[in-house]
């Protein structure tokens, strides 16, 4: 089996390695956009466009779905990736992981990117998940940056930044970008009160590869041989694994499993 995943650049890791766990013998092409990151300042038409051109990429090399392991272009390339790979390839998108983050009860806290917060796809959802719930939109200027490229001091000023602006009385953090699962830990430490129950994380990679998999038939087997390789897509051609990957848990463990194929 094999399944394509599809960011700018590594917010897709996140999903790629829930992937791998569910079915370590999966193959997996990860086409990404370094030349045209970042994508959230784009205008819907050129992210989309970028967005098929990458996908395209992909669906060359015959995966059997596609996760689209972005926020931003789920929001705006979704319909076109859909309407140009299905029926042939099943198209998986990324939604931010509002309705099980409301199921808790609140009060809630969504970080975002600044484009998404307030807009209304963000408040549409909280509409029709979180209605009655406590729910405060925090934007994170320069966090997704920060992640994309590893620096550690940029990462802290933004999580810093963030959590200055999340009440001290959240139960739960919806992580509505996938580059933010990367540094998950670290918001829940910034966010996390002394003597207070356990702060609640909620990222979307788990949810989407589990969704590929029963969009393709595939049964979960954690426990099957670890022999699925790797393929790098970097704006259509075939490269490595972006530097920046290797700093997080996930990007080693992806290339660590994949070496001996």
């Amino acid at each position: 089996m094999k399944i394509a995943l599809l960011d700018s650049g590594i917010g897709l890791l996140p999903a790629a390695a829930a992937v791998r766990r569910l079915r370590p013998d999966a193959d997996l092409v990860l086409t990404c956009d370094p030349e045209g990151m970042p994508w959230g300042q784009r205008t819907h038409e050129d992210l989309t466009g970028r967005a098929l051109a990458c996908a395209e990429a992909a669906a060359a090399l015959h995966p059997d779905a596609l996760i689209v392991g972005c926020n931003t272009a789920s929001v705006h390339a979704l319909p076109a990736l859909r309407a140009r790979l299905e029926p042939q390839i099943p198209v998986i998108g990324t939604v931010p992981a509002i309705k099980p983050a409301a199921a808790g009860g609140g009060p809630v806290a969504i970080w975002a990117t600044p484009a998404t917060t307030g807009s209304p796809y963000q408040r549409g959802l909280i509409k029709e998940f979180a209605a009655g719930i406590d729910v405060t939109e925090v934007p994170c200027p320069g966090l997704a940056d920060a992640v994309e490229h590893a620096d550690e001091a940029a990462i802290d000023r933004a999580i810093a930044a963030a959590a200055a602006l999340t009440p001290k009385n959240v139960r739960a953090v919806v992580l509505g970008c996938t580059h933010y699962e990367l540094v998950a830990e670290r918001i829940r430490a910034a966010v996390q009160q002394p003597g207070e129950a356990p702060l609640a994380l909620h990222g979307s990679a788990g949810a989407v590869a589990a969704q590929a998999l029963r969009r393709t038939h595939i049964e979960p087997a954690p426990d099957a041989p670890a022999t699925g390789s790797l393929t790098v897509l970097l704006t259509g051609r075939e490269g490595d694994l972006p530097a920046a990957a290797l700093a997080y848990a996930e990007g080693r463990r992806l290339k660590v499993t994949s070496a001996a194929h």
